[in-house]
């Protein structure tokens, strides 16, 4: 059941009650009896139950910049050693090549 808050018109007392959702507004204030007004309420915050959670959801910026900055050489690691490779299988295919035709 949620918690409703309320303010009093006359005297700006403010107070909450815990009710359904279904139970009618309260239209008196506990102190004076004058006309209340139900205010509208942040809530409460968001609750995550069950599984498929995971810390790594929800991240500090700086882990995600490092994270990035990280990606990025590992990227860059990766795109030289195909260069590399690439280099390493055109010197052999021209060894080979150049070994065929002195045959």
């Amino acid at each position: 059941m949620p918690t409703y808050d309320y303010r009093c018109l006359e005297c700006e007392t403010q107070f909450e009650k815990f009710q359904g959702i279904n139970e009618p507004l309260i239209e008196e204030c506990p102190e004076c009896n004058g006309k209340v007004k139900r205010l509208i309420g942040a809530g409460a915050g968001l609750i995550f139950k069950g599984s498929g959670f995971y810390i790594t959801d929800y991240r500090s910026e700086g882990y995600k910049e490092s994270a990035k900055k990280d990606k990025k050489t590992s990227s860059e690691k990766s795109e030289k050693k195909e260069k590399k490779s690439e280099k390493n299988s055109e010197s052999k295919k021209k060894t080979n090549d150049s070994s065929t035709k002195s045959d």
